[in-house]
C-alpha cells in the first residue's frame, strides 16, 4: 500500500492568503448596519440578517443566537478606493470613504424595502490594502454562498439612469420592493413567492457552516 501524498503547507498559496484576509474580516466587531459611525477606509464587508423574514430563517436563527458573532452573511461585498477602477496605482485605503459610503448605500436600500427592517441587520467590515480586496471577497462568497450574492441578485445594483430601464427588475427588488428606480424596470417572469420558494429550497439543501471563522477549517 502506498502512503498518502503529503502536501506541505504553503502560507503564500492563494487560498491561504485569501483565508487570512477573510478570517480577519469575520474576526472584526459587529455593528448595527443602520447606525454606523463615520469612518475612513476601503476594503471588504459582510452583512448579516437576524430578523423574522420567513424565507431567511435558516440563516437568521443561527445569526440571532449570538448577534455579537453572527455566522452566515446574507451579502458580502467590497469597496475599492476612488480611482482604483481607472487603473491608478494603489491609492491609500485609509484615506478613502468608500467602505462607509457603500455600507450606507446598502442601509438605505434596506430601509426602503417594504418587507425588511434595517434594525434586523448587522455588519462587519475590514479596511485592507486594495490588492487583497478581491481575494478576500471571493473567498467569503465561495465559502458562505451569501443569498443576496448568488440567489437573490441585485441588492448591490445602482439606479441605471434614465433610458436604461428596459432591463428586468432585479430579483432582490422583486422580493423586497421599495427602491423607486427598480419599479421603473420591467417586471420579472417570476414572482416574489417564486423566489422565496427557491431561497428556502436552496437553504434546505445546503449544508450551512456552524462557525463564521476560517481558522481550523479543512475545506479551504
Amino acid at each position: 500500500m502506498t502512503s498518502a501524498e503529503i502536501i506541505p503547507f504553503n502560507p503564500l498559496d492563494k487560498k491561504n492568503l485569501g483565508a487570512s484576509v477573510a478570517e480577519a474580516l469575520v474576526s472584526q466587531p459587529v455593528h448595527a448596519l443602520g447606525k454606523l459611525q463615520d469612518f475612513s477606509g476601503s476594503g471588504i464587508y459582510a452583512i448579516y440578517y437576524v430578523g423574522p423574514y420567513k424565507a431567511y430563517q435558516r440563516i437568521s436563527k443561527p445569526n440571532a443566537h449570538d448577534v455579537a458573532d453572527p455566522v452566515i452573511p446574507i451579502y458580502v461585498g467590497k469597496a475599492v478606493p476612488q480611482g482604483a477602477r481607472k487603473g491608478k496605482t494603489l491609492p491609500d485605503p485609509t484615506k478613502s470613504k468608500s467602505l462607509f459610503k457603500r455600507l450606507q448605500e446598502h442601509a438605505e436600500s434596506i430601509s426602503l424595502a417594504e418587507s425588511l427592517d434595517i434594525s434586523d441587520f448587522v455588519c462587519r467590515y475590514l479596511v485592507v490594502d486594495e490588492i487583497w480586496i478581491p481575494l478576500g471577497e471571493s473567498l467569503m462568497i465561495a465559502k458562505f454562498s451569501p443569498l443576496w450574492n448568488l440567489i437573490v441578485e441585485g441588492f448591490g445594483n445602482h439606479d441605471p439612469g434614465s433610458g436604461r430601464y428596459n432591463g428586468l427588475r432585479p430579483r432582490w427588488d422583486t422580493m423586497h420592493p421599495g427602491r423607486g428606480w427598480a419599479l421603473k424596470c420591467k417586471e420579472r417572469p417570476e414572482t416574489a413567492a417564486d423566489i422565496e420558494k427557491e431561497v428556502m429550497s436552496y437553504l434546505d439543501s445546503t449544508a450551512l457552516p456552524a462557525t463564521p471563522h476560517f481558522v481550523g477549517r479543512n475545506d479551504l
